[in-house]
Parts: structure tokens; sequence; C-alpha cells
């Protein structure tokens, strides 16, 4: 390098140092120009345009053709970080062939979601991992270890986390406030979040679009300086799409977008991803912020810093050095192939079986249903080169004459009431008219129920879907997709047995046109302005179904969703229910044949389903949406060519009411996920069977027995297996915690597992390290994370609900002392029961405040444990949300009652934002030393802070 380079160009200095240089030499106006989405070029330093952002959620998306994984829900099936890590480096490599041919685009990846899985109705599920927030940092980590690649200066790509935090609902999701209380936050939501910045696999991360305690998580400053605390690094912080405006617009904390990009600055936004490719907004808006006096520059330099830093990891400006680069045709490779297919055998779950898997040699197997040979995309899927699925892999594996496959659809015509012809595809524009002969395949159409009045229309002479994404209906679509599926329909049945059809994606009711062919169209505002038609069945789905297996031993029902349709980026799940429609097919299989085959229940599906009590399945097995590997991956374990070995990293509930309410993100009161459920499971975390049958033979605590947090680490569980099965098996070993004992609801956590091979007809002793900050909680009287000392049960066996054997492991230490409440101010939003309250914004920009919630007249919060000495009287730091009754009452349990010692009243008039400080005596203080508390919230009152004073 020359000896007269600038700083910048010095591959030799840290990244942090030529980061700094570069923004010194921007201008105001290139470095605000930089914080949109798509930063512009600055050809004289150098930098390229950039933009953020690429999405690789389980493969390349939206760039064209590229290799297709498992959904993340199934890729956290195999509980494997080397498969995920191996999938991360292959993903990376496609992106950068991507980067080869197209250097606009950008090695930053929007991948992986970290969210916890805590609720099975999420319309995202399945780009989640787990439920369990260790498992889901566990394999977060090795994806985006795989995805960084492992040199120790440059990285492949630059993984961003998505999306901080507390973000599991679609419905109103940009204005819903997450309620995490400081356990829950520290003890469940941040770990899948600090695993991977840890380490140092993730560069970046996505703010979500919702709100959490009442405060815009764009705007969650102290929230988002703990995962920069966590980062090896600088860690850029980008915006969801659109979410910048959202700010004013949809969750109105702000007046105007001015004031409002100037606090998402200085709270650690760098990148605004907002008003698609027109930076413009973006940078008048930060432009006037800077005028207004609202924002130093220092700020603006600080986020660019950090989008140059990124940028320098991936050898932008060092592309001599730059250990990642390879071609544009490093694409579809054939180990990327081989590695699709592995990862779908990993991934798949046998839930029940009684003997009828593996099938066995010359067997003759119906495989029905409507994934029978379907492989289908999700919204975040790239472009596979291929699909296979599981009837034709089966064909392959079997041979033609021992498969029959039946997708279960009515074939039917359709006719319209006024014009009397049927509906049909017709020319090579496939548009849908209404002058056809119901002789001709054209107007022949495969009707395929989805559930939850959602309907899919095939045209049986062209394979093709009907679609409504254009006003004039055409049947030309190859599978359902979109941003807004256009290929999916709800029908209404009249009394007369007539139908009509609405188009789901525009609301729209069809029409046929009054021209010469009687076109079809989806522009009616009401049923009533909806054409009719008469529906001839031709085909029974049903009864093609018990056909198909008039012949079969085994019969495979493959059902579960599309990924389109009932729950997605946008939609929360309406039903947990699979639907009677599908259920309706796996009771004509049993109704097919003399004797009836074997019945295999194959889910394929994007998260948990309940499922009905009187199921009586021979076997029942789950995948998620595979890709283009699907079928010859489920064919694998099917037929024993692999062994299965996946396991459920969520729960699947017995009921759908047993999972709670969607919008309860307080997992310890609401009794939610594993860790706190209040019903058992049909299929419990870490389920699921191998072809073997292993026995856990024995259990042990490694010496010593007891632990002491100051100075161990971690304990070691010995495991004694045995096979008494004529497979080998693929055993997830699993240690669950329990502390009855402890001061605090603890739950039944995941504490560790090991995978392990258990050959056939022998045992083995497996050595298990749980690691003892798995057991900690967090202590809010002292801002930390604690293992308490007491008794805690390690539980040892192959799921959740399935531990044959305990250990007591005794803990040692300091216990937590009582809470100090005398001459110290105590937060509310730190008490340790809450009802009917709910946490919220204390500043606009830092802090959180306690409130009573919505719908409700008083709330409570609870502070335990509380040395009350030489109290005399009661301070709060007090606010309104409106006018009226604005109150809190202080009060001491006595036996199993509360008895009153003060009450404040807030100062009359004022808004939420003015605080102040109220005082009163106590009425009658209590004798001894501690004693449990509770504040009475009553009216509009908002707490921030009290305290006792002496």
């Amino acid at each position: 390098m020359p000896t007269d380079a600038p700083l910048y160009r010095d591959p030799t200095r840290p990244f942090d140092e030529r980061a700094r240089d570069l923004v010194a030499r921007l201008t105001t106006a290139e470095k605000i120009a930089m914080l949109h989405q798509r930063g512009p070029a600055v050809e004289r330093l150098g930098l390229r345009a950039f933009t953020t952002g690429a999405e690789v959620l389980h493969g390349v998306s939206w760039l064209g053709t590229a290799t297709v994984y498992p959904q993340p829900v199934g890729l956290g099936a195999t509980w494997d970080s080397e498969l995920l890590e191996r999938i991360g480096d292959a993903v990376g490599v496609e992106l950068r062939a991507k980067h080869a041919a197209d250097p606009s685009v950008s090695l930053n990846v929007w991948a992986p979601v970290v969210n916890p899985l805590r609720h099975p109705a999420w319309g995202r599920n399945e780009e989640g991992f787990s439920e369990d927030p260790h498992v889901t940092a566990e394999l977060a980590t090795a994806y985006a270890r795989g995805l960084r690649g492992r040199h120790p200066v440059y990285w492949r790509t630059v993984p961003a986390l998505k999306h901080a935090f507390g973000y599991n609902n679609e419905t109103d999701r940009a204005v819903t406030s997450s309620q995490l209380r400081p356990r829950v936050l520290r003890e469940y939501e941040l770990p899948a979040f600090l695993g991977p910045l840890r380490a140092a696999t993730a560069g970046a991360v996505m703010a979500a679009y919702n709100l959490v305690d009442g405060r815009p998580n764009h705007l969650q400053g102290e929230l988002l300086d703990l995962l920069r605390d966590a980062a090896d690094g600088s860690l850029l912080i980008v915006s969801d799409a659109a979410a910048p405006g959202f700010v004013v617009t949809l969750q109105r904390y702000y007046d105007d977008h001015v004031e409002a990009h100037a606090a998402m600055l200085r709270a650690g936004i760098d990148s605004f991803t907002d008003n698609d490719a027109d930076s413009a907004p973006t940078i008048e808006r930060v432009t006037a912020a800077l005028e207004r006096g609202l924002l130093d520059e220092a700020v603006i330099d600080r986020a660019v810093a950090r989008q140059l830093e990124l940028r320098l990891r991936t050898a932008e400006l060092d592309p001599e050095l730059d250990p990642f680069v390879v071609g544009p045709d490093a694409i579809d490779l054939p180990a990327h192939r081989a590695l699709a297919r592995e990862a779908v055998a990993r991934s798949v779950v046998v839930l029940e079986n009684d003997g009828v898997l593996p099938l066995r040699p010359g067997v003759r197997v119906a495989v029905v249903g409507p994934h029978a040979d379907r492989a289908l995309h999700d919204w975040y899927s790239g472009t596979p080169p291929y699909l296979v699925g599981l009837g034709t892999a089966l064909t392959e594996r079997l041979g033609a004459d021992a498969v029959r496959v039946v997708d279960g659809a009515d074939r039917l015509v359709l006719r319209s009431v006024r014009t009397g012809g049927a509906v049909r595809a017709s020319g090579s524009t496939h548009v849908l008219t209404a002058d056809g002969d119901a002789s001709d395949a054209s107007a022949q159409h495969d009707l395929t129920h989805w559930g939850d009045g959602l309907w899919s229309l095939q045209v049986a002479g062209s394979g093709l879907l009907w679609s409504g994404a254009r006003w004039v209906v055409h049947a030309d679509a190859t599978r359902l997709g979109g941003w807004v599926a256009q290929e999916a329909f709800r029908r209404q049945v009249h009394a007369d047995g007539t139908w009509s059809l609405q188009h789901a994606g525009s609301g729209k009711w069809l029409r046929v046109q009054h021209d010469e062919a009687g076109t079809l169209v989806a522009d009616g505002e009401t049923p009533e302005q909806a054409d009719r038609f008469t529906a001839d069945v031709l085909v029974s789905g049903a009864q093609a179904v018990r056909d198909a297996c008039t012949d079969a031993d085994v019969v495979v029902v493959a059902v579960g969703n599309d990924p389109h349709l009932g729950g997605r980026e946008t939609a929360d799940r309406p039903s947990l229910e699979l639907p009677a429609s599908m259920l309706a097919l796996w009771r004509a299989a049993r109704d097919g044949g003399a004797a009836g085959p074997r019945r295999v229940l194959l889910v394929v599906s994007s998260y948990p389903y309940v499922l009905p009590p009187d199921l009586d399945a021979d076997a029942v097995v789950w995948t998620s949406h595979g890709g283009q590997e699907l079928g010859h991956g489920l064919t694998d374990v099917l037929t024993g060519d692999e062994e299965p070995r996946g396991r459920l990293t969520q729960a699947w509930p017995r009921a759908s009411a047993d999972v709670g309410d969607l919008f309860d993100y307080d997992v310890i009161a609401g009794r939610h996920t594993t860790w706190y459920a209040a019903h058992a499971p049909r299929y419990a975390l870490g389920h699921g069977l191998t072809y073997g049958d292993v026995r856990y033979v024995a259990a042990r605590l490694g010496d010593p027995s007891a632990a002491d947090p100051q100075h161990d680490d971690q304990v070691t569980v010995h495991v004694t297996l045995r096979n008494d099965g004529p497979r080998d098996a693929h055993e997830l070993v699993q240690v669950y915690a329990d502390a009855p004992a402890h001061r605090l609801p603890f739950g039944h956590r995941l504490a560790a597992h090991l995978r392990v091979v258990v050959p056939a007809g022998a045992q083995v002793e497996v050595d298990v390290p749980v690691r003892l900050d798995r057991l900690a909680t967090w202590d809010v009287t002292r801002d930390l994370l604690v293992v308490e000392p007491g008794p805690y049960e390690l539980r040892v066996g192959a799921s959740a609900t399935d531990l044959p054997h305990a250990l007591t492991l005794e803990v040692a230490g300091a216990p937590v002392p009582p809470r100090t409440v005398v001459g110290r101010a105590v937060r509310a939003a730190d008490g340790d029961a809450f009802t009917d309250v709910e946490l919220s914004a204390w500043h606009r920009t830092e802090g959180t405040a306690v409130q009573v919630a919505r719908r409700r007249t008083s709330g409570t919060v609870e502070l335990w444990t509380c040395d009350v000495r030489g109290a005399r009287g009661l301070r709060g730091v007090l606010a309104r949300t409106g006018p009226g009754v604005a109150q809190v009452r202080l009060a001491v349990r006595v036996g199993t009652g509360w008895r009153t010692l003060a009450t404040l009243d807030a100062a009359a008039g004022g808004g939420r934002w003015d605080w102040s400080e109220r005082s009163a005596p106590l009425q009658d203080p209590p004798a001894g030393d501690v004693h449990d508390l509770r504040l009475e919230l009553v009216g509009a009152v908002r707490v921030g802070a009290v305290e006792l004073t002496s």
C-alpha cells in the first residue's frame, strides 16, 4: 500500500478507526444520505452505492434461482448446530454469487430470526427456531456463523438478527405493546439475541414494528444498548420496513417526523428502511432535525460509522484480501442439493409410531391429501431450481407399481347460472370465461380447501391455478404466492345450493361480464353483486382417496398448510385445529379397503396443530415445508434409508384453549410455553421417536453433586442409555431443571441437551454438561442475574414430559437479601407480581412506569420481602393518563389479606409526561423488619417509582 494512502485504505488498521476516518472525510449531506436503506455512492472515496438487507432466511430469497432449505422451524427440529452452520455457509456462498453477478446485492443479510416461538398462533411461526430462547440462541448462532464465515478478520456476510424486541403477533403488529417485565425480558426474551452477539456471529439487529412497555422499539435506546454491550465490535441497528414513519402515523408517539427521526437516531437506529427506494423523505427529516437543533451531528457520525464498519468487514475496500470471493455460477451446486436433502431428512419428526414405520420392503403405499405431491414455497423462499414432492420421491424409491398418489381434491364443473356455460380457461392467456363445455378438461377444476374458508382452484387440463390478481380472472398461476396471495378464494353456498365466489386477496366478488364470452372479473363489492354458479362434482376427492386405499398396505395422508394462507407475515392464524376438510380425508382413508390399510398421518406445516383426541393413527409424522428436496428427505426417513433424528423445538398443544392469549407476553404470569405451561401438551418440547428402542437406564450427578456459582460454571450429568431395538438410534438426551422451593416462579426449563448415537443392542454412557447460568433468575432488587442457593431438580429423559430420572442438585451461595425500600427509590416496574396493570414509558425515550391496564379501573404491583425498618412515610413519583381519580395506595401483607398504610394522589391536571413527587405519612407502620408490600393503582394514575422515608 502506498505510504501516502489515507488511513481508511490501510487494511492493517482496525475497522473502527478506518470507519471514523471515512466519516471525517464525508460531507454532512453525504452522511445524511447514507442513513437511508439505499445509500448513494461516494466515488471520490471509493464507496459504492449500498443497500442494507438481503433476505436469506432459509436460502437466498427474491434474487432468482437459489437452493431452498427447510423453514427455520424445521431446521430447528434438527437440534444440530453443525448442520445449521453448514447450511448457513452454503447460503452465504450463494448470496456471494448473487453479489458477484450484481454488486448492488447487499452483504448485510437479514437473518436469522431469533424471536422465541412463544405462541403457536403467531403468523410468522415458520421463521423461528424454537420456543426455548437458549435453543434459539444456539441454532441462530450456528446459522449466523455459517453466513459470517470463520475468517478471523473478514466476514462473508454480516447477519442481522430479527426482530428486537417482543415480536410474536401479526395482528395490529405496529401498534400493540408487548409487556416485557424485567424477569421476562432478561430470562426469556434477551438470551436469544445475546447468544449470537456474544459469539460474534452477528453484526446487526433489526428493530421490530411493535412497542414494548408502551414505547416503540425504534426508540428503545436502553434495550438496544443491552445488545450493543453484548456485541463484539460495532452493531448496526436497522429499522424494519416503513417502521420509522409508523412512529408518527400509526403509533402517534411523536407529532412530526422530524422530531421522531431525531429521537430514533439518538436511541440508536442507524439505518432507515422507509419509503421504499425513495430516500428523499429521510434526508429531508434528518436535515431538518439537524437545523432545528434536535440532533447533534456526532449522532449522525456514530450511525454512519457503524454502517461503514459493517461494510469494511465484508472487504468492500480490501477486495484483494477478500477470502470469500466466488463466481456468479456458485448457485445450485451439487453439494447444496445434497445438503438440502440431508436437512429435510434430519428435520423430520416421528411423533407416533406403532411399528408401521419404517415402510417394509414390498409394501404398497397410497399417498393422499393436499400434500401428497406438493412442495410449497413460503414468502421468504427463494426460487428453487426444482421441487420434489413426496409422491414423486416415493415412486422413485419404491417403483410406480407400489405407489398411488391422489391429492383428494374434488374435481368439478362450475356453470354460470346466468349464461349456462361452464367456466373454462380459454386461449393462450388462460382467461376464465363462462362459455365452456363440461367435457373439456379446461372446464374442469380441482378444488382444494386449505382451512379457515380459503380454497384454491386448479384447472384440470393445465394444472394452473385461478388468480384474481388482475381484475380479469385468469388461470395462469403455478403456485400460491406474493405478499397477498392472489390464488385463494372464498365461497358462499346459498340455500338453493348455488355458489358465489369471492377473491380473498382483494375481497371482491366474482361476476360474469355481459360480453360474448362471459369473462370472469373480480370487482363485485357485495355478495348481491356476485354471479352464482352451480357446482357439479365429477370426481369426489374423498372417494378417490378410498379408491386409492383399496389395494394399499399403508396409506400416508399428507395434510397441512399452504404457507401463504392461514398464518404468515401480516396475518396470525385464525385457528390451531387441523381443518375439517383434511380430517375428512383422514376418515376417508380409514374407510378405504376391505381390512383397511395402516394409516400414517403426515403433517407438513409451518406450525403445530391441535389434533383430535380420537385420531387413531398408526403413525404421526411432522415436517416443515422443506424446500426443493422435501419429497426425497421425507422418503429417506419413511423408508428407513435414514434414521429419524428430528425433535420438536416447540410443543404441540392438546387443546387451543391451553396456549393462552396471543397478546399476553408475560410467560410467567400467563403460564405460557414449556417453561410455565399450566397444561400438558400433546407432544412436548424435545419429543420425537427413533426407529430404535432407547431406554434411559440410569442418571447420576458427577462429583461434586453440589455446586457454587462463585466457583463452578457447570455440573455434569452422567446418563446411561440402552437400545433394545434392531436399529441404531439417534437420541437427544435432555436435562430439565425445576426448583419447587425457589422463592420465585421458576418454571420447567431445558437446562442441557446432547445428541448421541446408541447402536442397536448396545448400552452407552454419555456426559451431559449443565451450565449453572441456565438456572439463573433476574433479581429485580439488584438488577442482575442470580443463581439462587437451594435445591434444584434435574430431570433427565427424552422430552420435557418424558423424564424418568430425577436428580437433586444443591446450589450454594448467599441468598438474595430483602429489598431495600427505605431511603431508596424502587421502580414500580420492578415488581414481583402484577395484576391488571401494564408497563408504559416513564419518559418518552427512557425508563418504564406502571399504569392501570386498559379496560380496568384498578390494578396492583407486589413487592416481596421488603426491608421496612424505620419506615415512617411514603414518597412516589406520579403522573396521569387522564382526568379523574388517580391514586396509589401502599399496603402491607397481613396473613392472607392486605392493610393499607398510605395513599398518594397524583397532582391535578397535567399529562402523562408531567411527573411530580407526592408524599404522605404511613398510618400505623408495620412492626418487624421484612414484609411483602403492595401498590394498588386506582384510576388514571401512573407510577414511576416509590420510596419509603424514615
